[in-house]
C-alpha cells in the first residue's frame, strides 16, 4: 500500500509541477519576443531555487515527512523541471567531496543530452 501511495504522491506532484511549468512558460512566451528561451531558462532557475529551499526546509526539520518530500521535491520539482534535480544532485556530489563524480556528471550531462536529442531527431529524419 505504501508503494501505491508513494506513486500517487509523485504523480500528483508531477502533474501540478508540469501544469505550473506550462502556465508560466505560456504566459512568458506571450509577453516576450526574443530568440532567447526565457521561459525555459526562468523555469529552470526557479526550479533550482525551489528545490534548494525545500531541501533546506527538510534538512532543518521545518518541513517533515517522506510523503511531503515525495509530493514536493520528487513530484512537483521533478514535473516542473528535471534541471533542478540535476543541479541538486551535482551540488550534493560537490558537497560530499566527490569531485570526480560531480565533474563527470556535470561535464557529461549537457553534451550527451544535446547529442542524444540530435541523434533522436536524426533517426526520425532518416527513417
Amino acid at each position: 500500500m505504501d508503494t501505491i501511495r508513494n506513486i500517487f504522491l509523485v504523480a500528483l506532484g508531477g502533474a501540478l509541477g508540469s501544469v505550473a511549468r506550462f502556465l508560466l512558460s505560456k504566459s512568458m512566451q506571450e509577453s516576450l519576443t526574443s530568440n532567447f528561451p526565457f521561459a525555459t531558462f526562468t523555469v529552470n532557475v526557479l526550479g533550482c531555487l525551489l528545490i534548494g529551499i525545500l531541501y533546506g526546509l527538510f534538512d532543518r526539520n521545518l518541513l517533515i515527512g517522506r510523503n511531503l518530500s515525495l509530493l514536493l521535491i520528487t513530484g512537483f520539482c521533478g514535473g516542473f523541471t528535471t534541471f533542478s534535480t540535476f543541479s541538486n544532485e551535482s551540488l550534493s556530489l560537490f558537497r560530499q567531496g566527490e569531485m570526480f563524480h560531480a565533474l563527470l556528471y556535470v561535464g557529461s550531462s549537457v553534451p550527451l543530452g544535446l547529442m542524444a536529442v540530435y541523434a533522436g531527431m536524426y533517426v526520425v529524419e532518416k527513417f
